[in-house]
Parts: structure tokens; C-alpha cells; sequence
């Protein structure tokens, strides 16, 4: 019987996982975007966001999204989606989602962000995602 915490490898596992119920298009677009998982944002992430709490924060992604000028720029970091362990783990213990349909949740919604979509084209694509389970 497991009594740790998921790691960061295995959040990591669960977004991966997640992301290949996605449709191929969002696939093939993500090929190019770091996932990184950490314990929590970092002091500029918070300060940039005005959050009070490293805890009101589950995912961010950083970088242009898909089609916007000067997505093609060079000597750019690449987009990046991060999850936050702790958070996420703070959620899911509040929550009645299992932590697979948490973490999907968030890495859908920060994929959202890259391609420029409305939260109702993100709920229609958690919901097909979901249905890969």
C-alpha cells in the first residue's frame, strides 16, 4: 500500500498519459512544449500572477500561442505547460476527482492557452480526453 505523496514523475506520468487522449492535432502541436512539473511557482511566477498563496495556482503555461506573431521568433524558450505538485495534490485531497481527472483537467486547460481556445472548446476536449479512460 502506497502511504507517499505522488513525486514529481508521477504527476508527470499522469499529464503524458493525459495528453495522448488528446486529439492528434493538439498532439502534434505539443510535440514542441516542455512539461515540467514542480513543487510550486516560483517567486516571479507569483508576483507576475498577484497571487497571495503558491497554493491558488495548479498549471501555467508560458510561451505564444499556437498561430500568434512572433511564435516563430528564434532565441526563444520554448512554450512550456508547468503543474504544480503541491497544489495539485491540495486540490485533489478538497476534491471528489481522482487525480488523473484532475491533472487532465489542468493540462487541458493550460493546452487551451497555447492554442487561444474559449473554456467551452476546453471542456469539450476534457470531456472527449476523459472518455479515452
Amino acid at each position: 500500500m502506497a502511504t507517499m505523496a505522488p513525486d514529481a514523475a508521477e504527476i508527470e506520468a499522469l499529464a503524458l498519459a493525459a495528453a495522448e487522449r488528446l486529439p492528434p492535432l493538439f498532439r502534434d502541436h505539443l510535440a514542441d512544449v516542455v512539461l515540467h512539473v514542480t513543487d510550486f511557482p516560483d517567486a516571479e511566477v507569483m508576483e507576475a500572477m498577484g497571487l497571495e498563496s503558491p497554493f491558488d495556482i495548479l498549471g501555467l503555461y508560458q510561451g505564444h500561442p499556437v498561430g500568434s506573431e512572433g511564435a516563430e521568433m528564434t532565441g526563444r524558450m520554448p512554450p512550456t505547460i508547468f503543474l504544480y505538485r503541491r497544489p495539485l495534490l491540495d486540490a485533489w485531497a478538497d476534491g471528489e476527482d481522482s487525480l488523473e481527472a484532475l491533472v487532465t483537467h489542468v493540462l487541458v486547460h493550460e493546452v487551451g492557452h497555447h492554442f487561444g481556445l474559449s473554456d467551452s472548446e476546453m471542456e469539450a476536449i476534457e470531456a472527449a480526453a476523459a472518455d479515452g479512460d
